[in-house]
């Protein structure tokens, strides 16, 4: 075997983040901790669920307004920038964003220079929809020193013109954070898998793209987490296992991260990016705000 490109370590954090004021400092300790121990485990790309630092189910606008920070001048986006230039790591984390009179639910990419950009949730799930404001920022990719780096936000995986107009653009890895709650029944296959572990997988497939999808357990304030956390391969096929249902859990990847530009060739005939039939439909589904880039 050749000697890997950008040889990574991904570990995705699974836990249980509790909504409300007074549950925020324990949030961030408690993720931080479990960073921490992905640290300790060799990771240097490190991504936490959706809204990590304040739980998800919000009473109202103001309650979510409370819980909003500025991103990345706000205390939580600090204290992540300065967890990724200490241990010289990338992060992603999800949290939620204050900008004037709007909020956002935003996943915030850091490295080891400091912040490097944020994603700003497109498509809002149920009573999000009364509170946070649908992102504006388009699905910007991150060139890094390790490699291409895309984010989505949990219900974002149920379009998959997301994680395509991503993999378009050419991404290594799509960091994939969520709060996966209820979906039409059954909740769980005989495999203990849910939907969004099928559809994370699917798209991975499809797309030939690692994604490295973090979520949530407990419940809170009625709504029940899945878990199912995952890192799924350019195959589609998580390496490794897929987290339970119920437990805090961090899961690991050794993968050779650049190596997604030549994944798209399965054999001399078929190849799913040069496949499309851009003569038939637009190369970027239409999308402008951020160029295509060859894999």
């Amino acid at each position: 075997m050749s000697e890997p490109t950008s040889p990574v370590r991904v570990a995705v954090v699974q836990f249980d983040p509790q909504v409300g004021i007074e549950n925020c400092d324990a949030n961030l300790r408690r993720s931080q901790e479990l960073a921490l121990e992905a640290v300790t485990g060799g990771a240097n790309l490190i991504v936490l669920p959706e809204l990590s630092s304040t739980g998800y189910f919000f009473s109202n606008r103001q309650d979510a307004f409370e819980h909003a920070q500025l991103i990345p001048g706000g205390p939580c986006a600090q204290l992540w920038i300065d967890f990724a230039s200490e241990h010289n790591v990338y992060l992603v984390a999800g949290l939620a964003e204050r900008d004037g009179m709007q909020l956002f639910n935003t996943a915030m990419l850091v490295g080891p220079g400091g912040f490097i950009g944020k994603y700003r949730k497109a498509h809002l799930w149920n009573l999000e929809k009364l509170w946070f404001t649908p992102g504006d920022l388009g699905f910007p990719v991150f060139d890094t020193p390790i490699g291409r780096i895309g984010m989505l936000i949990c219900w974002d995986i149920w379009f998959p013109e997301v994680p395509r107009i991503l993999s378009q653009q050419g991404a290594d890895i799509i960091c994939s954070l969520n709060n996966w709650v209820w979906t039409p029944p059954p909740l769980f296959d005989d495999a203990g898998k849910c939907m969004a572990s099928y559809l994370t997988m699917t798209a991975a497939h499809v797309n030939n793209v690692f994604i490295a999808a973090a979520s949530r357990i407990g419940e809170e304030r009625g709504a029940r987490y899945l878990g199912c956390s995952l890192i799924a391969g350019t195959n589609g096929w998580p390496i490794g296992a897929v987290a339970s249902a119920d437990q805090q859990e961090i899961l690991f990847a050794d993968i050779d991260l650049t190596a997604s530009r030549s994944a798209p060739i399965w054999n001399n005939l078929n190849d799913l990016h040069r496949d499309r039939r851009a003569d038939l439909y637009d190369q970027m589904l239409g999308y402008t705000q951020h160029p295509c880039l060859p894999r």
